[in-house]
């Protein structure tokens, strides 16, 4: 990656008024060329007063309200840069976060997507995170099929590579992500920045994990997408098929629990149908 090269950095938001400002500010400290391009997926609130006392440093555009992945998506059809970050609008970055990345480029080059380490606050207290939410690199496809450990905030990625795999999937309203780095990881390697240089902000009522029952749900379409790609084979397909079981039989009896048979019905013929691939 050349160090000249400019970095698009892509910032979704639906009535985060609040948060805002502090994330749009984090990446206005970054070094190197970069363009800040803030979608507002239909806010009802004042996100349009905050970005406008920003002025011209960055683009703003507001869209009827249709999920956090339709607005990444449209950023990135915004965006000229060959590169392509992130910031979710109730995060925020450290300094220093691009260029540590650009560095990584720089020395990888074959490596066409990266993220680095972050810091966890939850309901204003720093937290640690468990041992099973470490970063992975390199060949991270196995490892994330359980769950996504590769966040939004995090990554930085050839824009080539963003459209090739046709971006995030606007159908899934949350998991989303999960579904795209599987997807990309299927074929590519991940780098890593270990230096926490993102904060991820958690506790608050808006977040999307918070507004939605069974996200293994979401997580199972993604799989089943995924086991539809014909570059799925051998010992990566069978991981993938035991995750899916696994998560689909949790699934079955939480459904049956809750009296909905014929979800549980569903869930347990998908277990059938990949056992007898």
């Amino acid at each position: 990656m050349s160090a000249a090269a400019l970095i698009s950095v892509i910032i979704p938001t639906f009535d985060r008024s609040a948060r805002l400002a502090a994330a749009i500010e984090s990446v206005l400290d970054q070094e190197g060329p970069l363009e800040l391009i803030v979608v507002d997926d239909g806010s009802t609130d004042g996100t349009a007063s905050v970005v406008g006392g920003f002025g011209e440093r960055l683009r703003y555009e507001r869209r009827d309200h249709r999920g956090v992945s339709a607005a990444r998506n449209h950023g990135v059809r915004m965006a000229r840069g060959s590169w392509i970050a992130f910031l979710d609008s109730d995060d925020e970055w450290l300094p220093g976060k691009l260029a540590a990345q650009r560095r990584y480029h720089a020395q990888h080059r074959d490596v066409p997507i990266s993220q680095t380490g972050e810091i966890w606050i939850r309901d204003g207290v720093r937290v640690n995170p468990c041992k099973h939410h470490a970063k992975p690199s390199g060949d991270v496809f196995v490892p994330s099929l359980e769950r996504c450990l590769v966040s939004p905030s995090a990554v930085l990625l050839r824009r080539d590579l963003f459209v090739a795999a046709g971006g995030f999937d606007e159908s899934l309203p949350v998991c989303e992500d999960y579904d795209l780095w599987l997807r990309l990881a299927l074929r590519q390697r991940f780098g890593l920045v270990r230096e926490p240089l993102m904060v991820k902000y958690g506790g608050h009522r808006d977040q999307l994990s918070r507004q939605y029952w069974g996200m293994d749900r979401f997580r199972v379409a993604a799989l089943e997408k995924l086991l539809a790609d014909p570059v799925l084979v051998g010992e990566r397909r069978a991981a993938a098929v035991e995750v899916l079981e696994r998560k689909c039989r949790v699934l079955a009896k939480g459904a049956r629990r809750r009296g909905r048979e014929a979800d549980a019905d569903g869930y347990e013929r998908l277990i059938a149908r990949y056992r007898d691939d």
